[in-house]
């Protein structure tokens, strides 16, 4: 079956309208999005591959060692990502991509893992605790010509090439907005917080900018209590029915990171998921169901598929020594009646 604008528009992460402007060569759109966009209407088959649009690819028919290190557990956004990662490595004769998978928020295993591939790779993806080990992993690699990028949450001071993600300071924000919002100028409630785990900077950049906004804008909200998860639906599921339990007039619950369907399986179990404003992250198969039945109330979402793809062009690029202006991926809220396909 042929492709279709809109599964190019999906897969690059941009409107059905912009894909539309590209093809027929109309003026509106950037040099950079135009490239992305003809890159994967040839991949997709809907076009005749063009050198122009396509990656580069290595003079000397070289193949190139790409190592992604991700964590493991029961993040569904995470599984996404490394699917995407492996179905686009696919695409690319050119990449030999190797993805390692972390178990438990342990930086010292993690660190280790990076100082391993020493050697063996020219180019590494890790969604990384921010922590002096894992720090002093990084710069050990640059140190030794290995290109680094950071994907979904940052760190700072350290030699990588970029951050590829969303802005979570900008997210936790948009999430104290929707929230205010929702609950109306005047009313008062508890809210609480929930976090995979504050040693990734995103997970503590989204707290910081959701506490900053309700400080400012909403002093009737208050925060009663800020519960780590380890991004485990079990422990989401026990954590919350804990919470409602000292809480029953709680109004709000904002997850941070990963385990909503624990959470939801809690306040369905109390008869809370209708009258409970709740706001999460990231659109997966679990997720989508939560919004359909009115558990979640909205979603805020950034796209595996853009993410994936722009590690592998940004190290791709980085490695070659090619300059590469990245396409970062957009972030979004998802209710009810806007969920996209995923």
């Amino acid at each position: 079956m042929r492709s279709t604008l809109t599964d190019i528009a999906r897969e690059a992460g941009v409107s059905a309208a912009t894909v539309d402007r590209v093809l027929n060569n109309r003026p509106g759109v950037r040099a950079r999005t135009r490239d992305i966009v003809l890159e994967m209407a040839q991949r997709l088959g809907y076009i005749a591959e063009s050198p122009n649009g396509a990656p580069p690819r290595p003079s000397s028919g070289e193949v190139m060692r790409l190592d992604f290190a991700l964590p493991a557990g029961t993040n569904s956004f995470i599984k996404m990502l490394h699917r995407h990662i492996e179905a686009q490595a696919l695409a690319r004769p050119d990449l030999d991509v190797h993805i390692a998978t972390i178990e438990g928020f342990n930086p010292d295993r993690l660190a280790r893992l990076l100082q391993d591939l020493r050697g063996q790779t020219q180019g590494v993806g890790v969604i990384a605790l921010d922590h002096p080990t894992v720090r002093e992993a990084i710069r050990s690699l640059s140190a030794n010509d290995v290109k680094v990028v950071t994907i979904a949450s940052d760190i700072l001071h350290v030699p990588r090439v970029a951050y590829i993600g969303i802005d979570n300071r900008a997210a936790g924000r948009l999430a104290g907005y929707l929230l205010k919002r929702f609950m109306g100028p005047e009313r008062p409630g508890k809210v609480a917080l929930f976090a995979g785990s504050l040693s990734y900077r995103g997970h503590e950049e989204r707290e910081m900018g959701f506490r900053h906004i309700l400080t400012e804008e909403s002093p009737n909200l208050e925060i009663v209590e800020m519960r780590e998860m380890l991004d485990d639906r079990e422990k989401a599921y026990s954590e919350a029915s804990a919470l409602l339990e000292r809480h029953p007039d709680l109004a709000a619950i904002y997850n941070v990171g990963a385990g909503n369907t624990g959470i939801a399986r809690a306040l369905k179990e109390r008869g809370r998921a209708q009258s409970m404003v709740f706001l999460g992250h990231e659109v997966t198969d679990g997720t989508k169901d939560l919004l359909l039945d009115g558990t979640l109330d909205a979603v805020i979402d950034q796209n595996p598929r853009v993410e994936a793809r722009e590690a592998l062009n940004t190290l791709t690029h980085a490695v070659r020594g090619l300059p590469y202006e990245l396409h970062q991926p957009r972030l979004q809220v998802i209710f009810k009646e806007n969920i996209p396909e995923i």
